[in-house]
């Protein structure tokens, strides 16, 4: 199987949604995994276990909507009942989902981005809606992207490219995603390269941890502050 990543989707096969079935959930939970497994709809690779990994399983998760009380269910599987990965919809095929008076403003972000050579991807909340059709966005919920990122310059000037983003609601947030799987939020980001805070949280498969360097992501000058 090809390397799993942060925010990677997982879609089951037929045996492999059987088995998870077969397993004894409660009610509420059956009940939604049911609805995931009839629709054929993808589960999102989560922060992996040492002891799955070297067992041969993968670690899963669900963010149910509305209608299971916006449950997290949990769950590990089987390499073999991965029948394939795909990832979030893009940010350039959600306006439709977005409130009207962000559009205008996220247009303008996705220019900013496309001239930073930047895709950003969209999961969290608006990004299980897109894909499930359900109800899974509030009024508070954030917009969340993944935007891929080849080294700390790069980040750089997509966190400009963010910083510029004038729409109230929703609230912005999101990762910048390195080569090697590190992500960072992008916010946290701003201010350690603007020298604001001492130390970085960086997110991989495996865990988390504070860095305090730039060897995990490349040498690079620290940047002014951006508003």
């Amino acid at each position: 199987m090809v390397p799993l990543r942060r925010h990677q989707l997982a879609r089951l096969s037929t045996s492999g949604w059987a088995a998870v079935l077969g397993r004894p959930w409660d009610a509420q939970a059956r009940d939604c995994l049911a609805h995931w497994a009839s629709h054929q709809l993808p589960l999102v690779v989560t922060r992996q276990p040492a002891d799955a990994t070297a067992d041969g399983w993968i670690a899963l998760g669900l963010p149910a909507p509305a209608r299971w009380d916006r449950r997290r269910i949990a769950l590990q599987v089987p390499h073999a009942a991965v029948h394939g990965l795909g990832e979030f919809p893009r940010l350039d095929d959600m306006q439709k989902l977005l409130p009207p008076p962000a559009r205008g403003a996220v247009r303008e972000l996705l220019g900013r981005l496309d001239a930073s050579h930047a895709t950003a991807r969209v999961f969290g909340s608006f990004g299980w809606q897109a894909i499930s059709g359900l109800d899974h966005v509030r009024d508070d919920s954030d917009l969340d992207l993944s935007i891929p990122i080849d080294d700390a310059a790069h980040a750089d000037a997509v966190v400009r490219a963010l910083g510029s983003f004038e729409a109230e609601r929703p609230r912005l947030d999101g990762e910048l995603m390195f080569a090697d799987g590190a992500a960072v939020a992008w916010r946290e980001w701003r201010e350690w390269r603007a020298g604001r805070a001492r130390a970085v949280m960086v997110k991989r498969l495996d865990g988390v941890c504070l860095q305090r360097d730039t060897t995990w992501c490349g040498q690079a000058e620290i940047m002014e502050p951006v508003a």
